[in-house]
């Protein structure tokens, strides 16, 4: 199977990549790297199954050749990103959803949607299935990610509906684990850059606030039989294990022997106080459910992290005083260093990669 995954240079694109890779299907990675990285596909470059194209999805999504599956991934998906990059993030939610439907409308393709617990806001109904239809502030800051998806959503059903297109929607809950960025304003990765670097740890409100941490291999897996179905869904992806902020500092704590202190700070707009979803669906449709306990999973993280140093001392500061999803991380002075990605026929691509808090425009 060849399959074109849209940002696929981003965390969980790069992982997704990597899988498929490793059954045997052909991949067509297209990302601009605005909140990608560059090193995550490096490796991937010389697979002779592994093409790249830089870009910006949301202007347009050409794929040369046959494709037999178009995964949508693309978007900015902390909140210090999508705070930074609000029309970017719109953009790339309705007109990028569009162009990648438009490429597996004209293949005949099968097309899933990485989609978010985000479209629940914050949710009234605790936990979440997916016959919730959520509670959203539709012109709150979070606002312009929780509505870019659910305007996703709508658009991937009407064209399942309208013509015919092999839809399928996963939902995405919290999720972790190698190749997340330092600097990327998420709870995991800034507890554990804080705690490595001596930092304190940052907490919103009491800590008791709750998510559902879900590690990456777990996530891909889900993703992985949703592609190979033709289920419409939504699907919720993600471990049904609730757990406290608070309690996600204690174990980071430990496991890194951390001297860090815990710092309490207000919760902001529209932040969810409860995340967990039911997984019923994906277990009896698809045959999914997460595998991999938080210990084991962010004990691997945490090795992840420590092993780039170097990143770490580059992002403590960016990150000092704001986590968890909510706080607009200040842009760093550091400008956008170019870098050349060989294509598949050894033609060079130029491409930007973000330094920590800096930005590309689109998706």
């Amino acid at each position: 199977m060849r399959v074109a995954v849209t940002g696929g240079g981003g965390f969980l694109g790069s992982h997704l990549c990597e899988a498929l890779l490793r059954r045997g299907d052909s991949v067509v990675c297209l990302d601009n790297f605005s909140t990608g990285d560059p090193e995550n596909i490096a490796p991937l470059l010389a697979h002779p199954a592994f093409e790249f194209q830089h870009a910006d999805v949301s202007v347009s999504v050409q794929v040369a050749g046959r494709v037999d599956a178009v995964a949508h991934l693309a978007s900015p998906a902390s909140p210090p990103d999508y705070l930074r990059q609000p029309l970017e993030t719109l953009a790339v939610g309705s007109r990028g959803t569009e162009n990648a439907l438009r490429l597996a409308l004209r293949h005949s393709a099968r097309f899933i949607l990485a989609s978010t617990s985000e479209i629940y806001g914050d949710p009234l109904v605790h936990p979440q299935e997916e016959t919730y239809w959520g509670n959203v502030n539709s012109i709150g800051p979070r606002s312009v990610y929780d509505e870019a998806k659910r305007y996703a959503e709508a658009v991937s059903a009407a064209y399942r509906r309208t013509y015919g297109v092999d839809v399928g929607i996963a939902r995405i809950f919290n999720t972790y684990g190698p190749r997340m960025r330092p600097h990327d304003g998420r709870v995991v990765s800034s507890f554990i850059t804080q705690a490595l670097t001596g930092e304190p740890l940052t907490i919103y409100g009491d800590g008791g606030q709750t998510r559902s941490f879900c590690y990456v291999d777990d996530l891909v897996r889900g993703l992985v039989a949703l592609l190979d179905s033709s289920e419409l869904g939504p699907f919720n992806l993600g471990n049904p294990v609730e757990r406290t902020v608070s309690e996600l500092a204690g174990i980071v704590l430990e496991m890194t022997g951390s001297a860090s202190e815990v710092k309490h700070h207000p919760l902001p707009v529209d932040d969810p106080v409860r995340r967990r979803p039911v997984i019923t669906r994906a277990r009896e449709v698809l045959g999914w459910e997460p595998e991999i306990d938080i210990t084991d999973g962010l004990r691997r993280t945490v090795a992840y992290f420590a092993a780039h140093a170097d990143r770490l001392a580059a992002s403590a500061a960016s990150i000092r005083g704001g986590q968890d999803e909510t706080v607009p991380l200040a842009a760093a002075s550091t400008p956008l260093t170019p870098q050349t990605i060989p294509g598949p026929a050894g033609a060079a691509t130029g491409v930007a990669s973000s330094a920590p808090g800096a930005t590309v425009a689109g998706g």
